[in-house]
């Protein structure tokens, strides 16, 4: 069977649409029905398909708004750093290609500075971190989607701002000794 762009195209439309697609429970909300009214619950898997399209849509979703410059930032910081490391890699690399390709009339930026083994050294060095980077953006994907993930399960988690913690001073008795202590308590409403 011999695959075209055409017959490409057809399945990466066709994986697509299947993903959007919502499967029995797995991209819709639920609803409890309480006497009139409906109570619509947050969908952790509809926070973490959203993330995993487009980075911070899940935060977006769980309305962590504040997380988004975050998410934007660190994919942001680690995609210039890959394509600047790439850039200099491919400087790199031209220059030393220019160099020993035995043609007397091309000449290389980094003639009289670096010799030939110094500009594979730097090449590689470059490419080493443009290759960490691009690690770096992928741990940083999946950290957002994890996220959202997390923030999707915690969403109606209620945290009360009536937590106390006292200390007071306490008498232990037992039938051979007695001790004076600290008793730590912690009120969570």
């Amino acid at each position: 069977m011999i695959f075209n762009k055409s017959t490409y195209f057809k399945v990466f439309t066709l994986l697509f649409l299947s993903l959007l697609h919502p499967v029995s429970g797995m991209a819709q909300e639920e609803t409890i029905n309480s006497e009139s009214d409906t109570l619509r619950l947050h969908s952790v898997s509809k926070a973490t398909w959203r993330s995993t399209i487009v980075p911070s849509w899940g935060q977006a979703y769980n309305k962590k708004y504040w997380k988004m410059p975050i998410v934007y930032a660190a994919m942001g910081t680690t995609i210039f750093f890959a394509i600047d490391n790439h850039s200099s890699y491919r400087r790199y690399l031209d220059a030393f290609n220019t160099r020993i390709d035995d043609d007397p009339n091309t000449s290389d930026e980094f003639v009289g500075i670096y010799d030939e083994r110094q500009l594979i050294e730097i090449q590689d060095q470059f490419r080493k971190w443009r290759d960490l980077n691009i690690i770096l953006t992928g741990f940083a994907y999946a950290l957002q989607i994890i996220d959202a993930h997390v923030d999707a399960h915690l969403f109606y988690y209620n945290v009360s701002d009536d937590l106390s913690f006292r200390w007071e001073p306490s008498l232990i008795q037992t039938p051979n000794t007695n001790a004076i202590g600290v008793s730590l308590k912690l009120d969570l409403k």
